[in-house]
C-alpha cells in the first residue's frame, strides 16, 4: 500500500497544494477520546486522487492550513460518520469542511442499516471485508507499526469508490435532494452542540422537580468549566450521581456537601467551596424557564396508536430501500400522532416526522392513514414486505 508520511510544515505545504486543486477529498482521523476533555488526534489519513498521505500531528504542529483546504474550495469531501471530523475542523479554523458526503449517512438513503460501521459499509456496496486486527490501538504512542499505519489507511482507501457506488444508488432513487438537506442539518446540529447546554442530559435527573434541576443545571455548567480547564472528562470531574444527590439534597453548607459519600477525594474535596456557591446559585435561580408548560395531556390509546403504526412504517421504509432508524424513531411517530391530534405543547417545534423529506416518506402517509383516507393490510404474509397501503374511496 504506497503512502506518504506528513511529518512537517513544508510537506503538510506541497498536500495543501494538491488539495486545492483537487475535485474531491477523502480523509480520516484517529484520535483518543478517554483522557481528556475534547477528544485528542492523533493520526489523519487523506486521499487526493491516486496519493494517500498519513499526516502525524505530534510531529507537525499547526494543521490550521490542512482544515483551511478542506473548508476552501468547490471539492467534495468524503468521510464516514463524520462528526468528529467537523469537530475537530471547528476548533482549528471555526468552520467545517466543505461539501461533505458523509458515506454512513448517504448509505442510510439507499439500504436498511443505519447508522453502519465503514467496515460493515464497504463490505455491503463493495463486497470487501476489511481487516480488524488494530481496533484497540493507542494511536497516541509511537512508532506506528506498518500494520497499524496499513489499518488506518484502509478507511480511506476505499472511499472514491464507496462515494461512487453510493451516490450514483442515490441518485438512481431520486433522492439527492434528501441526502444533501440532511447533510446540511447534521453539520448544523454539530456547530449547534458544541454550545448546546446538555445538562437535562444528567443520569438520574428525569423525575426531579424544578428547583433541583435548577441546581442540576449550575452544577452541570461548573462541571463543563473545570473540565475544559483541567482538560478532562467531565464525569471524572463530578459524576453524575453526586450531582443529583446534591441536587436533591438542596443544601449549599459546605459541610453537609463534605458529608455526602464521595465527596471526600483528592480535588473534589478541594472543590467544595466552588461546589457550594452554585448549589446556592440554584436555589437561588428564577424557576420560569424550568416549569413544565401547560398542554392537553395525551390519551392512553397514543401509545397503542404508535405501536400500531411502528411497524408498518419500518416495513415501508424497508420497501424503498431506507433505514428506518434515521427515518424516525417510536417517539418520532407518537409525537406527529399527538401533533396531529392537538396533544403537542402549543409553542412547541412541528415534529420531525411533519417535514421535509421525511414527511414526503411516512409522515404524510401517516397523516392519510389518521384522517381515513388510507388503510394497512397484510396483502402477502409470506412476503418480506407482508403490510400494503390502500386508498380508501369513499
Amino acid at each position: 500500500m504506497s503512502y506518504e508520511t506528513i511529518t512537517n510544515a513544508a510537506q503538510l505545504d506541497a498536500l495543501c497544494q494538491r488539495m486545492a486543486s483537487a475535485d474531491r477529498i477523502g480523509f480520516d482521523t484517529e484520535f483518543v477520546s478517554e483522557d481528556t476533555f475534547r477528544p485528542e488526534l492523533c493520526l489523519v489519513q487523506v486521499i487526493v486522487g491516486e496519493q494517500m498521505s498519513v499526516i502525524d500531528p505530534q510531529l507537525v504542529e499547526d494543521l490550521t492550513p490542512f482544515w483551511q483546504a478542506l473548508a476552501d474550495g468547490g471539492h467534495t469531501t468524503i468521510v464516514h460518520a463524520a462528526r468528529e471530523e467537523i469537530n475537530f475542523s471547528l476548533t482549528a479554523i471555526g468552520r467545517p469542511p466543505a461539501n461533505i458526503f458523509d458515506t454512513q449517512l448517504a448509505s442510510a438513503f439507499c439500504s436498511t442499516e443505519y447508522p453502519a460501521s465503514y467496515s460493515a459499509v464497504v463490505t455491503r456496496f463493495l463486497s470487501v471485508n476489511l481487516a480488524k486486527g488494530e481496533q484497540r490501538t493507542d494511536w497516541r504512542r509511537r512508532p506506528l507499526s506498518p500494520e497499524q499505519i496499513g489499518y488506518a489507511l484502509e478507511d480511506v482507501r476505499h472511499l472514491f469508490k464507496l462515494h461512487d457506488k453510493i451516490a450514483g444508488r442515490i441518485e438512481r432513487l431520486g433522492r439527492t435532494a434528501w441526502l444533501q438537506q440532511e447533510t446540511r442539518e447534521f453539520v448544523d446540529e454539530v456547530v449547534a452542540a458544541r454550545s448546546r447546554e446538555r445538562w437535562r442530559k444528567v443520569s438520574g435527573s428525569g423525575s426531579l422537580g424544578p428547583r433541583n434541576l435548577a441546581i442540576v443545571r449550575e452544577l452541570w455548567r461548573w462541571r463543563q468549566e473545570e473540565a475544559e480547564r483541567r482538560d478532562s472528562p467531565p464525569k471524572r470531574v463530578l459524576r453524575d450521581d453526586l450531582i443529583v444527590e446534591l441536587a436533591k439534597r438542596r443544601t449549599a453548607d459546605p459541610d453537609k456537601i463534605r458529608a455526602l459519600r464521595g465527596m471526600q477525594y483528592g480535588s473534589l474535596k478541594r472543590s467544595i467551596p466552588a461546589i457550594a456557591e452554585r448549589v446556592q446559585r440554584g436555589l437561588d435561580a428564577s424557576l420560569d424557564d424550568l416549569k413544565s408548560r401547560g398542554h392537553a395531556k395525551p390519551p392512553p390509546q397514543l401509545n397503542l396508536l404508535g405501536q400500531f403504526l411502528g411497524p408498518a412504517i419500518n416495513s415501508i421504509c424497508r420497501g424503498e430501500s431506507m433505514a428506518a432508524s434515521l427515518v424516525g424513531t417510536a417517539t418520532d411517530v407518537r409525537d406527529l400522532i399527538a401533533y396531529r391530534l392537538g396533544y403537542a405543547a402549543p409553542d412547541g417545534e412541528p415534529p420531525t416526522l411533519a417535514g421535509g423529506w421525511r414527511a414526503d416518506l411516512v409522515g404524510n402517509l401517516i397523516d392519510d392513514l389518521l384522517a381515513g383516507r388510507k388503510s394497512i393490510r397484510i396483502a402477502d404474509p409470506r412476503s418480506e414486505h407482508p403490510l400494503a397501503i390502500d386508498a380508501i374511496n369513499r
